[in-house]
């Protein structure tokens, strides 16, 4: 939530600034601001509004001239979106601007010590009492001020500074929310996404919790809280710029979703070999695979519905338990855990604030952590033991699409694995199941480059009040997925159940037209699936069946059908999914919605 981004170098700081502001937009905000240093003071531009109120307020950034500058987007927490809350905050003299992405937990009382000392506030953020902390701490050495400030705040929180009296350096520091410095030529960067960056240089260093960051234009120093001088290394990314632009699409969520072959093969390649799955990052050998006891899968959103999806496969493969877990939920229920447990957290960003403080805590316990994230040294991907990354690219679009098909294809893989080193799956059936998903990337094209029948059906149901999603096993799992696809992003009410839990209350729910998706890929359930339809068709739902090839009885008692091509039925739900992303989309196109930056929702939740 909320995006940071700041600049000091030989260009124009509020012309990067804006910049890299639009590209963390995918993020979430509903205001922005920039603090530049001319030369003499400290300026501030803040808008509520989208960013362009901003880029018009200071025509492009020409009415803040300088080349030390820090930004940011906003998401209203403390305080509603106005201007005296935006981003970013600044003493009584303007002399110390702060622009943060977090949280401070414990700011009111800091804020009535602060104003029993004469301070005053002007806005009802947390944000504004680090630059008067500050400003109370500062005796000339900002380093020391901000060590200071930093024994003193609780929460998760990135920032940025800049003080007046230092206008060669850029001050950063981070605790559980992220923050990358950019390293360039005459020119450095701060910012809590690479995207922000990536037009400029290619070069990062991710920083680690409680490290203080002092960027200049020809060298940056790190420091730990006791001062002492720490070495990083830059790491190079080797995304490729484009990926982070529309290239002649729409939406950025379209591009994304048409993307999903790709992703979908680039995630499989490396860890297909001769035949053979070999997931190097995994480091156990097969004996270590098959003495775990329990896996857990632990994520949130989008990602807990791949785990979902998981469970039920690696039950079927590994015979072995599995239980799933919202992150939120698992950190408080006291789960039990033991040393041979596996511990599997999901993430795109690999910064999603609840996974990271579940994942700590099996840590203590002494569980080995595989880390599923997209994001090259994200604050998971270092904290696990092992890390799968995804390979997915920038994913831009809030509404998750082909990372969600990537992490499905990671944990397939994942299972068959421990299958295998369980001796449940070999031979035929093995090369056969690695056959199937080989041709998954090919069978996900042909869905999307078929897409006319779904924008039809879309076209009917903009004006839906109610949509429902059905499905069995698997296929329950998938409709989880669906459902919060079309919430997010059209903003129409929709459920996902079991359809076998329809009479246990749902079904009184059921009105004239009420649109009803089922999902019907399982061969062993299609004639359970066949019923439920009858059930709501009866009733006066319109049913939409996504199946796969053969089901003629399903097909005649649904409305509208969309056909799946062949394969095994544990991986049928990356097919599925293709349909259901799509028909989301369309709606919420049609109803003319913000299909990138949905209402009220941000990208990486980096924040409890």
């Amino acid at each position: 939530m909320c995006g940071i981004i700041g600049y000091i170098g030989k260009n124009k700081a509020a012309t990067v600034l804006l910049d890299g502001l639009e590209r963390l937009e995918y993020r979430g905000y509903d205001s922005a601001g920039m603090a530049v240093y001319d030369g003499e003071k400290i300026n501030l531009a803040k808008a509520a509004g989208r960013l362009n109120v901003l880029y018009n307020l200071t025509r492009g950034g020409e009415t803040l001239p300088g080349g030390l500058g820090i930004g940011h987007t906003r998401w209203a927490t403390h305080g509603g979106p106005n201007t005296d809350n935006a981003h970013p905050h600044v003493n009584r003299d303007r002399s110390i601007a702060v622009v943060m992405n977090g949280i401070i937990e414990n700011y009111l009382p800091l804020r009535k010590r602060l104003i029993a000392r004469g301070y005053e506030f002007v806005s009802e953020t947390d944000t504004e009492v680090l630059p008067h902390l500050l400003d109370h701490y500062y005796s000339g050495d900002p380093r020391k001020a901000i060590i200071r400030m930093l024994h003193r705040i609780e929460g998760s929180f990135a920032l940025g500074i800049i003080f007046k009296d230092h206008p060669d350096t850029l001050y950063a520091v981070r605790k559980n929310c992220p923050l990358i410095v950019g390293i360039g030529e005459g020119e450095n960067f701060i910012a809590s996404d690479v995207t922000a960056i990536l037009r400029h240089t290619r070069k990062v260093v991710y920083v680690d919790n409680m490290e203080i960051a002092e960027i200049r234009t020809d060298r940056v120093d790190y420091y730990s809280m006791d001062e002492e001088v720490l070495e990083k290394t830059p790491t190079t990314v080797d995304w490729d710029v484009s990926a982070a632009e529309k290239g002649g699409y729409e939406h950025f969520m379209l591009k994304e979703m048409m993307e999903q072959p790709k992703v979908v093969r680039d995630t499989l390649s490396p860890r297909l070999q001769n035949g053979r799955i070999v997931i190097e990052e995994l480091k156990m050998t097969e004996e270590e695979l098959a003495a775990v006891n329990k896996v857990f899968i632990v994520a949130c959103g989008s990602a807990y519905h791949t785990g979902v999806v998981a469970k039920y496969i690696f039950e079927n493969l590994a015979r072995m338990p599995v239980e799933v877990d919202l992150a939120s939920e698992f950190r408080y229920r006291d789960p039990l855990l033991k040393h041979d447990d596996l511990v599997v957290v999901i993430s795109q960003s690999g910064e999603t604030a609840d996974t990271l403080e579940a994942l700590k805590m099996a840590k203590e316990v002494g569980c080995k952590i595989l880390a599923i994230v997209n994001v090259v040294g994200s604050s998971i991907a270092r904290e696990a033991d092992f890390v799968m990354y995804t390979w997915a690219g920038p994913e831009i679009a809030v509404a998750t699409t082909k990372a969600y098909s990537a992490q499905l294809i990671a944990l397939y893989l994942l299972a068959m694995k421990f299958a295998g080193a369980r001796g449940f799956l070999h031979g035929r059936k093995y090369k056969a199941m690695i056959d199937e998903m080989t041709k998954l990337p090919e069978q996900i094209e042909m869905l999307l480059n078929n897409r006319e029948e779904i924008q039809r059906i879309a076209s009917r149901y903009i004006a839906a009040r109610d949509v429902f999603f059905i499905g069995r096993g698997i296929d329950y799992a998938i409709s989880l997925e669906g459902s919060l696809k079309l919430k997010e992003i059209s903003y129409i009410h929709s459920e996902a159940y079991a359809a076998g839990e329809l009479k246990h209350g749902t079904i009184s729910l059921v009105e004239e037209g009420t649109l009803f998706a089922a999902v019907a890929t399982q061969p062993a359930l299609k004639d359970k699936m066949l019923s439920n339809i009858k059930e709501v068709k009866a009733r006066g739902a319109v049913v939409l069946a996504v199946t796969t090839m053969g089901s003629s009885e399903i097909e005649n008692a649904a409305d509208y059908t969309v056909t799946l091509p062949e394969t095994n039925p544990l991986f049928a739900d990356s097919l599925a999914i293709i349909p259901l992303q799509m028909l989301a989309y369309y709606i919420a196109v049609g109803r003319g919605c913000d299909v990138d930056k949905p209402r009220n929702l941000a990208k990486s939740v980096t924040v409890e």
